[in-house]
């Protein structure tokens, strides 16, 4: 495995398996991401704005995520345990369908913690849709802890805390 930062033509690649998994989502029930969000767009700001990451396995994009401090407003409604400054924000955590299923999302997860604490994070914010079991598992078994909620245009999210 491994993760790099990630340019516009990646955005291109992350993107099509994006979109595979959006089919996949959809077909367990689970409508957290469309044809509005995220976009190409998203992916290759990300990505000019040097915050896109890309997970690789033998040369295939396998992964993406977003690290940033862009915090959208419902996230004031949590109950964060460390209201420092020295934290960072998941977005756009997707594994491509062809990796589900085979921990990739944990190793992931764990790679981010260790790529965060080497530039003094001292947490890890995100959200996760209340429709995705999956995700929500993943996340609790990852120490992450609930911190309240926020409702967006596809439903509510919970918001997720871990401190390192």
């Amino acid at each position: 495995m491994n993760i790099r930062k990630a340019n516009r033509e990646d955005a291109v690649r992350i993107f099509e398996f994006v979109k595979a998994a959006i089919k996949k989502m959809d077909e367990q029930g689970i409508p957290q991401w469309d044809e509005i969000y995220p976009t190409l767009d998203d992916f290759e700001n990300d990505a000019s704005n040097n915050q896109l990451y890309i997970v690789e396995i033998d040369g295939r994009p396998a992964a993406c995520f977003t690290l940033n401090k862009d915090c959208d407003e419902e996230y004031k409604n949590g109950s964060w345990a460390y209201t420092g400054d020295d934290y960072i924000v998941i977005h756009r955590l997707c594994v491509n369908p062809e990796f589900q299923n085979q921990g990739l999302g944990r190793k992931v997860c764990l790679a981010i913690e260790d790529l965060v604490k080497t530039h003094g994070v001292k947490a890890i914010k995100l959200d996760c849709f209340t429709q995705n079991p999956y995700s929500q598992k993943m996340y609790h078994n990852l120490g992450y802890r609930d911190c309240g909620f926020a409702d967006w245009r596809k439903g509510r999210f919970i918001l997720m805390e871990k401190v390192l």
